[in-house]
Parts: structure tokens; C-alpha cells; sequence
């Protein structure tokens, strides 16, 4: 069975994406890793991050060409902000039998593929307290409640589409296709009102299509939360820690990544790992990445 990871990137948010990689590395050296392209403009991270971390491209890019066609005919031009972010709805038929899509305004604490091991017990897990904090802020409108579309018990289950993990064929492409053009036909459903693209979409196809989800979150006392702007998480070393309990990961959703956002310091940190930019390098980063030292 293949395990693994996506991501979506291009040669833009490429910091991102070596800071996201060079944690998931510090941690894991051994996971799959694939790229799917957010646009054409790829050449560059795909080069970089294929030496460095031996990230895999998709290997299918003529569907994720298709896929991207047939969104253009399923929504009207102005539904979606940011049309080519649905193309992480690609992971359902990609080559990894169990995967977690991965953001890469994201930095990881831990061996996150090991996550994967959820998936014996549900087809769809995620790990945020959206669905605590958020409700269904920037995924659906009060009517999707008022007229019952899901149940209240459904409705718990929204979450933020940065993270979350599922199996091929969880959802069909004659499931999706059908399901995309119910949203399409359903503008009224859905709360764009800040600019989100795919996390409204992906919410509706999974309540609709997956009955067995978990959230790593819902665990008897809460597990550790996740989004960056929350300023309540203790820095042990290069990980961050809620009431006690060591983030599984570090979210910047809804926020412009530098120096000065929160805990930019540690997203620093992990974007310039491997590049000797630290006049202190742990042991154990020594060991992991060898090839890292330190500049005096």
C-alpha cells in the first residue's frame, strides 16, 4: 500500500513549501512526498525540492488538466476566487492508496505520515477546531442549517481544508462530478463572503460523500490546537506545545507569513534549515540533516 503526502504548490510560494518540506523531512526522511502543480509556473519548486527532499511530481498532469477543464465548466467564472486551489480535489485518484493533504503555510512537530494510521478506523480525518471556534464561517451560509441540507451532527464535522487525509477512492469521480455540480447549481449554500475558495466545496463533498470521519482533535480533554494565530502555545526547542500537549502542526491560515507574524521566528527556523542561516544548529538537526552547519 502507498502512503504518503500532497501538496499543492508553484514557484510563488516557494519558501513555503521548503519550509513546509524541510519539517516534514526533519521528522520523516523516508514518506512520499508529491507535488501537484497549482499552475504552470512549477519548473523551478519541482526542480528544488525534488534535489532536496525528493519530492515526486504528480504523475499524472494531464489529469489534473482535465479536472482543472472540467471546474471551469462546472462553476461560473465568478464562484470561485482562486478556481486552480481545487486541484488538491485531485487526491482522491492520484497515485497514494492513504494520504494527508498538507498546505504549505504549514510547518509540522512531528512523523506526521504516521497520522495515516487513523484511516484503519475512518475513510476522512482531520485535525482543527474549526468546526469549535469558526463554525461554519468561510464554508456555509445559516440556510445550509436552517433547511437542514446536513444535520447538526454533520455540521460538527466541518473543518479547515488545510490539513486533512483520506483514501483513493473514498470519493468516485462520477461521485464528485455529480456533487461538484450540485454546488455549482447551490451558490446560496456557501460562505465566500472572505475570500476562500476550495474549504466551502471540500466541506460539502465530504459530509456528503464520506460517512466515516474522525477529527485528531476530538479526543476526551481536546488535543492541541493548530492555528498560528492563536498566541496562547509555549515554545519548547523548534516545536510548539497547547496546555501541556505538542501541536501535531503550526497553521498561518489567514495570515501573510514573516518576521513579524506569529511565531515567525520558528517558521524561519524551518525555511532556512538546511542553508546554515542559524548560529545554533541542535545535535539532533545535525544528525538528521548532516548536511546542515551552523554560520558563526
Amino acid at each position: 500500500m502507498n502512503r504518503g503526502i500532497y501538496i499543492v504548490a508553484n514557484d510563488k510560494v516557494m519558501d513555503n513549501a521548503i519550509a513546509l518540506l524541510n519539517s516534514i523531512r526533519f521528522y520523516d526522511q523516508e514518506v512520499l512526498i508529491y507535488l501537484i502543480p497549482f499552475n504552470d509556473n512549477y519548473h523551478n519548486i519541482a526542480d528544488k525540492i525534488s534535489t532536496l527532499h525528493n519530492v515526486q511530481l504528480f504523475p499524472n498532469l494531464e489529469l489534473i488538466e482535465q479536472f482543472t477543464n472540467r471546474i471551469g465548466e462546472i462553476f461560473e467564472r465568478d464562484f470561485l476566487a482562486l478556481p486552480n486551489k481545487m486541484r488538491k480535489l485531485v487526491a482522491w485518484f492520484g497515485p497514494l492508496d492513504e494520504f494527508i493533504y498538507i498546505d504549505t503555510d504549514i510547518v509540522v512537530f512531528e512523523k506526521i505520515a504516521d497520522n495515516l494510521d487513523k484511516l484503519a478506523e475512518v475513510d476522512f480525518f482531520c485535525c482543527d477546531y474549526h468546526h469549535a471556534n469558526d463554525k461554519l464561517r468561510n464554508i456555509f451560509s445559516p440556510l445550509v442549517k436552517e433547511q437542514q441540507i446536513f444535520s447538526d451532527t454533520q455540521l460538527e464535522d466541518v473543518f479547515n481544508s488545510g490539513f486533512w487525509a483520506s483514501k483513493k477512492g473514498a470519493i468516485t469521480e462520477q461521485q464528485m462530478d455529480e456533487t461538484l455540480r450540485e454546488c455549482a447549481a447551490h451558490r446560496e449554500y456557501f460562505d465566500f463572503s472572505e475570500g476562500v475558495t476550495d474549504q466551502p466545496i471540500l466541506n460539502y463533498l465530504v459530509l456528503k460523500l464520506i460517512n466515516k470521519r474522525g477529527n485528531l482533535v476530538k479526543i476526551p480533554g481536546g488535543g492541541a490546537g493548530s492555528w498560528a494565530g492563536s498566541r496562547n502555545f509555549q515554545q519548547q526547542g523548534y516545536a510548539l506545545y497547547d496546555r501541556g500537549q505538542r501541536l501535531k502542526y503550526l497553521h498561518w491560515a489567514g495570515i501573510k507569513i514573516n518576521t513579524k507574524s506569529p511565531y515567525g521566528e520558528l517558521w524561519n527556523h524551518y525555511r532556512y534549515l538546511h542553508e546554515g542561516k542559524f548560529a545554533f544548529i541542535p545535535k539532533l538537526t545535525r544528525r538528521l540533516f548532516p548536511f546542515v552547519t551552523a554560520r558563526t
